[in-house]
């Protein structure tokens, strides 16, 4: 057996942690990657890994092997992407993350276009919240708020602003006009609160003089999805943060109304994420030059109400 070809088994194996996880990684069976790994420690004389029913882990000459078989195998990658970038036309399976409310309002509904744009790639779309290791489970890219990286092998690329406002209804409006003039009164009104946000029942606010206020607010309704937090404030349960991704075309077409412009609230970035490489491969640039100028090539066009 030739020992070259087993080293992106061995390598997925060791950054995953087992077999089950290299296998998904690669998308082959399990008993697959384990016969291969079987073969290459009797290729090489040793065994790469200490197998227990809980945990895989390396040995010493795992781990010996792997500061070479991981530069080797990152090498062969590099190789690839240089090819790729001088191909015309992208190919192959573009694997994505996406985070679900804004995924599914403003990115997803692009990937037609995008499609027809390059009929040669294929894209494989996963929307999800939760903290997923883009490397460790194949994908190309990701697209997540925040931009704090854990994982020095990742590039976080700025997308655009992240704003959050306060809405409420026309109607709502009409009825608590006299309490809605400052941000303080929110203290008083019906306030509805998304259940993920850290700070869910304390609003900040900072004006254009540098001014910082802080609302604690309560309401008869808490939900965990801000798109059904923006439907019931459009149908005037009450007042709520919301991102303006969500929001901004409700506002622009008089379906809710924006509060207290004259404040800004604290806000988080969007950013797309790869892993580091020294040529970034045709299928994932494309996608980000499609993805930024869709976008707002930095101002984002759902805060055009503004």
């Amino acid at each position: 057996m030739d020992t070259f070809n087993a080293i992106p088994i061995f390598v997925a194996v060791a950054e995953t942690g087992g077999f089950s996880s290299a296998a998904r990684l690669l998308d082959v069976s399990k008993s697959a990657v384990s016969k291969r790994i079987t073969q290459l420690e009797e290729q090489l004389g040793a065994r790469l890994f200490h197998r227990t029913t809980r945990k895989l882990s390396l040995t010493e000459a795992g781990e010996r092997y792997f500061q070479y078989a991981a530069l080797a195998n990152r090498a062969a990658k590099q190789a690839e992407d240089a090819v790729g970038e001088l191909q015309g036309e992208p190919k192959g399976v573009l694997k994505v993350l996406l985070p679900m409310s804004i995924g599914q309002l403003h990115i997803a509904p692009l990937i037609p276009e995008f499609l027809e744009l390059h009929p040669q790639l294929q894209i494989d779309l996963v929307l999800d919240d939760s903290d997923v290791n883009l490397i460790e489970q194949g994908y190309d890219l990701g697209i997540r708020t925040g931009g704090e990286l854990t994982d020095s092998s990742l590039i976080a690329r700025r997308l655009v602003p992240l704003h959050s406002i306060v809405c409420v209804s026309p109607a709502f409006h009409k009825t608590h006009r006299k309490q809605l003039k400052n941000p303080e009164q929110l203290a008083d009104i019906n306030c509805l609160t998304y259940r993920y946000s850290s700070n869910a029942d304390v609003w900040q606010f900072s004006s254009k003089n540098g001014d910082e206020t802080k609302v604690k607010v309560a309401g008869n309704y808490r939900v965990n999805n801000s798109v059904a937090l923006r439907d019931a404030v459009i149908a005037g349960v009450g007042a709520a943060r919301l991102p303006t991704y969500v929001v901004g075309e409700a506002i622009q077409s008089g379906e809710l109304m924006a509060l207290f412009r004259d404040y800004e609230m604290p806000y988080k970035n969007l950013y797309a994420v790869y892993p580091e490489r020294d040529y970034l491969p045709e299928k994932v640039r494309v996608f980000l030059d499609f993805i930024v100028e869709k976008l707002g090539n930095g101002s984002a066009h759902w805060d055009r109400f503004q």
